[in-house]
């Protein structure tokens, strides 16, 4: 084999391994559930990085038994329950780390690992939300590992979350 044609080879080779890794990504978001997290934002960039937001996710307990239980921290399953996530019973490969914290009166578990929502070039930092606006993540819930945002929305008080258009999506 020629330096070109060894050249060539391992170029399919990354290309077809990025190819696989976005091909499983979109199989996970179609199939895999989904809903909308509330969540805050905190650590918008960071010049190694490029251009994103942190994201830590707050999630209501399903039943009131689920929070009592954690007193303070667990490890409990994440769920779909309409369109929002909540927490629930499940194996332990899908459980997450949380902190149980009282937000404006309700029990609710905050995930102490935050994730990553990537933020195009050129589009302002959208978790700047004017006071009245709450920021929530439509994630994926994968089998294993944390929750993949998918993309961001707002809310009014007690309204329906409302997709944010952020050109590069």
């Amino acid at each position: 084999m020629t330096l070109r044609q060894r050249s060539l080879s391992i170029a399919v080779v990354h290309v077809a391994l990025v190819a696989m890794l976005g091909g499983k990504l979109l199989v996970d978001r179609h199939f895999l559930p989904r809903g909308w997290a509330r969540v805050v934002a905190y650590d918008p960039e960071l010049p190694i990085r490029g251009r994103y937001v942190r994201l830590t996710l707050i999630v209501p307990a399903a039943d009131s038994a689920s929070a009592i239980s954690l007193r303070g921290s667990g490890w409990p399953r994440l769920e779909v329950v309409g369109d929002r996530v909540v927490t629930g019973t499940g194996t332990e490969d899908a459980r997450q780390p949380v902190h149980a914290i009282q937000l404006r009166g309700d029990s609710v578990l905050v995930l102490r690992e935050p994730v990553a929502f990537f933020i195009p070039d050129g589009v302002p930092d959208p978790s700047i939300r004017p006071a009245g606006e709450a920021l929530w993540a439509e994630v994926t819930i994968p089998r294993r590992g944390p929750p993949r945002p998918i993309r961001l929305g707002v809310s009014t008080g007690d309204g329906p979350v409302v997709p944010l258009e952020i050109s590069g999506q």
